[in-house]
């Protein structure tokens, strides 16, 4: 005979989602109260200490944001001289980044751990556990209709964005 596996209420799992939400929020709080900086920008000065030298596009893919949103975090960072930007004699169109003293003296006073507890809580689960989470967030986000899977590397908010652009725009049309 198979087991019953017993039901899970939506809510309970909801439940599961704020309560990340709400540590995940309390973290970049303590971190922006401690240091100044955002999340983020804290997540990129971590990366910039463990591989001087990077890229603006190298540091962007490790931040798995986009190039725009990297470049204004990192003008924020300068303006504050917590990094430097270096051009290589060779070829002046690549920017190299590295921390700058009072970067590193930063990180050091920073609460743990610096790319956020969620994605370092992803990273230590086992490789099984986070393939299955992925599928399930993926049916999640399918069924909710956030995401089409064209989408599926896009930010969120931007295919939002532009689903209710298009949405308002069959709104106005008449009906057939």
């Amino acid at each position: 005979m198979a087991q019953r596996r017993p039901r899970v209420e939506p809510n309970a799992v909801l439940m599961q989602f704020r309560e990340l939400f709400r540590v995940s929020q309390q973290h970049f709080q303590r971190i922006e109260a401690r240091c100044g900086v955002s999340g983020a920008q804290l997540w990129a000065l971590a990366e910039l200490a463990q591989s001087p030298g990077l890229t603006v596009s190298a540091l962007a893919r490790l931040l798995s944001l986009r190039l725009s949103t990297t470049s204004n975090l990192l003008r924020k960072l300068e303006e504050r001289k917590l990094i430097l930007r270096q051009r290589t004699s060779a070829d002046q169109r690549v920017v190299h980044i590295a921390l700058t003293p009072a970067g590193e003296r930063l990180l050091r006073r920073a609460p743990q751990p610096t790319q956020g507890v969620i994605q370092e809580a992803l990273g230590r689960m086992p490789a099984e556990a986070l393939a299955r989470l992925h599928r399930d967030l993926a049916l999640l986000l399918d069924r909710a209709s956030i995401r089409a899977p064209a989408e599926g590397s896009r930010h969120l908010v931007e295919g939002y964005a532009l689903r209710s652009a298009s949405a308002a725009t069959a709104a106005r049309r008449p009906s057939r």
